[in-house]
């Protein structure tokens, strides 16, 4: 923690948060509000389904890629200036999307995008640890996934609405304007939080220790897999979701709002709850009462899909209950992360989301399409990758019992 954390942000810490979320939902709203006009791209640059795929796909290789360094440059140069120049080159690859005559302008505007995008996300959660103590650090970062929370569901209908009335290159350029905003908030109100006395040298044979030491800590990657990977049990759904909601529920598009709604409610009441107990009960009880929420409903979901033809009254509670356990124990655990290494807080959250993103593109690219035809598949894959955070944190506990048992994570 910078030791001179409380003269560097004088306002309340939701503020803080807002801010610091805002930086975090650049990800979801550069991918959920323009995918409503993939058809109307198509038709407007000439693209088939297979080229507009690829304009996801640059954006989320680049976005996993650059994760890779935008904590250890923010550890070495600062995170205000990661922030600022991440933003920037958003903001102009919004406006090179909006632009783009042809398909492949716009795959290299969006490879852009997904370069610079992370920034905000990685660099966040380091700034929270530099400005608060363990547990008003977890009630910030609980604060920062319930305003995260709304991104998912506001984005698309934003892009739906500007694509109708306004047509797609609408969307890049409210993006583009987003991205000024942002640059201009965080250059008015974000302050530098990595104290000079805690830079790390810029050198590559540090940044190679450095990732040494931390994809070669078995604790860091057994928390980072708990973090990551039980996500996926609900982000599967999402990924199914036309076929899920279209096919097997038997809704129509104007319909899947209601997903998307408990779904995300789920999340934000799981946050806000991480943030009520925080510093009130031991961090490894709040994990495991996460996890045993989670383990439940998806043993309930399993059972259910096999014995009865899925309904729309009772399918869709358990993605939402799920996602409420997962938003409980997220937070704390995303904390005990960044303190396995307090130099290093900025890597540490490089690593942890490019494991958490690697997931995803797994689910997403491999994982989702082959489960997607059946309802059971998609409940039974679901729990399997709980299961893998589940394994490695009860592993992680078992072999470090310490770990958790206090506010205050031991370095590794």
């Amino acid at each position: 923690m910078n030791p001179d954390a409380a003269t560097l942000w004088r306002a309340p810490p939701w503020a803080l948060a807002v801010l610091l979320a805002m930086l975090g939902m650049l990800g979801p709203f550069s991918i959920d509000t323009y995918i409503p006009a993939f058809t109307g791209i198509a038709d407007s640059v000439g693209a088939t389904p297979v080229q507009m795929q690829q304009t996801l796909s640059a954006y989320l290789f680049g976005f996993a890629f650059m994760n890779l360094f935008h904590g250890a440059l923010s550890d070495s140069f600062g995170r205000r200036p990661v922030v600022l120049v991440g933003i920037a080159v958003f903001t102009l690859a919004s406006a090179g999307c909006a632009l783009s005559q042809t398909i492949g302008q716009l795959v290299f505007f969006r490879a852009l995008q997904g370069l610079s995008t992370g920034a905000g996300i990685v660099v966040s959660r380091a700034v929270v640890r530099d400005m608060f103590p363990p547990a008003q650090a977890q009630r910030v970062m609980s604060q920062i996934t319930i305003y995260f929370g709304v991104a998912p569901a506001v984005a698309p209908i934003v892009g739906g609405w500007l694509f109708v009335h306004a047509g797609w290159h609408a969307i890049f350029w409210f993006l583009t304007g987003v991205g000024v905003l942002l640059w201009t908030a965080n250059y008015k109100l974000l302050p530098e939080t990595l104290h000079v006395t805690h830079r790390q040298p810029f050198k590559v044979r540090n940044l190679l220790r450095g990732y040494w030491e931390l994809g070669a800590s078995p604790r860091f990657l057994l928390l980072a897999l708990a973090s990551g990977v039980p996500f996926n049990g609900m982000f599967l759904y999402v990924l199914c979701a036309p076929a899920f909601l279209g096919e097997h529920m038997g809704l129509q598009p104007q319909q899947f709002f209601w997903f998307f709604v408990l779904t995300i409610s789920g999340i934000m009441g799981g946050a806000w709850l991480s943030g009520r107990v925080a510093g009130k009960i031991p961090p490894k009880r709040q994990i495991r009462n996460g996890f045993v929420i989670m383990l439940s409903v998806s043993l309930v979901n399993v059972v259910a899909n096999l014995l009865w033809t899925p309904n729309v009254w009772w399918a869709l509670w358990p993605i939402a209950i799920f996602a409420f356990g997962w938003a409980l124990m997220v937070p704390v655990v995303t904390l005990l992360v960044l303190d396995l290494n307090p130099e290093r807080r900025g890597m540490a959250s490089s690593l942890q989301a490019v494991i958490g993103s690697t997931a995803n593109g797994v689910v997403a690219g491999a994982i989702a399409p082959l489960v997607m035809h059946s309802t059971r598949a998609i409940a039974i894959s679901s729990i399997l990758m709980l299961l893998v955070g589940l394994v490695a944190w009860i592993y992680a506990h078992w072999r470090w019992p310490d770990i958790g048992r206090h506010a205050t994570a031991q370095p590794a």
